[in-house]
């Protein structure tokens, strides 16, 4: 199979997958949510068995706290996905929000003009998602990950199947 190929199987699935979490905002933010969850219990179980093979004490205790952390985050979400869902929602306006200020600052501070409104609309762009998210909170918890999901799923799928059509995309396998 070429890379042409897997590009475009991949750009397929990421568009159907985008197009299902549009059609079910809800359901994606869930299961979001839930692979949110199983994220945090593995990453934190490895990072507590690294945090038993780390130099000296304070690192040891440090990441073994982390660890186990983000094994209580992970089994919280489980446990309680709706609530989850509002955590992880009130976490991604906030971070939509201190994104857009910082590059909003980051505007005003290049010596290089060029992109200066690309980074300036790209910024209050961001600060408005946020706060459109906390406007209509907590509505817009149920559906926001989700819509999100699906959002950016879509853009992976096109920018895969962009990724099919260049050199790159069909260098192994075909002349």
């Amino acid at each position: 199979m070429t890379n042409r190929i897997l590009w475009i199987l991949m750009a397929l699935l990421a568009i159907v997958g985008g197009a299902f979490a549009l059609a079910n905002p809800f359901a994606a933010s869930m299961a979001a949510t839930v692979i949110a969850g199983w994220v945090f219990i593995f990453t934190g179980f490895f990072q507590a068995i690294a945090g038993f093979r780390a130099e000296g004490t304070g690192a040891k205790i440090f990441t073994i706290l982390l660890g186990l952390l983000g094994i209580w985050v992970g089994i919280t979400l489980l446990g309680h996905p709706l609530k989850g869902m509002v955590a992880l929602t009130t976490v991604v306006a906030v971070m939509f929000i201190a994104s857009g200020i910082a590059k909003i600052v980051l505007s005003f501070s290049l010596e290089d003009r060029s992109f200066f409104w690309m980074i300036m609309i790209s910024g209050i762009a961001s600060t408005a998602l946020g706060v459109v998210i906390f406007a209509n909170f907590p509505v817009s918890a149920a559906t926001s990950l989700g819509l999100l999901l699906g959002i950016n799923l879509i853009f992976d799928g096109i920018s895969a199947f962009a990724m099919a059509f260049t050199s790159d995309g069909q260098a192994e396998g075909e002349a």
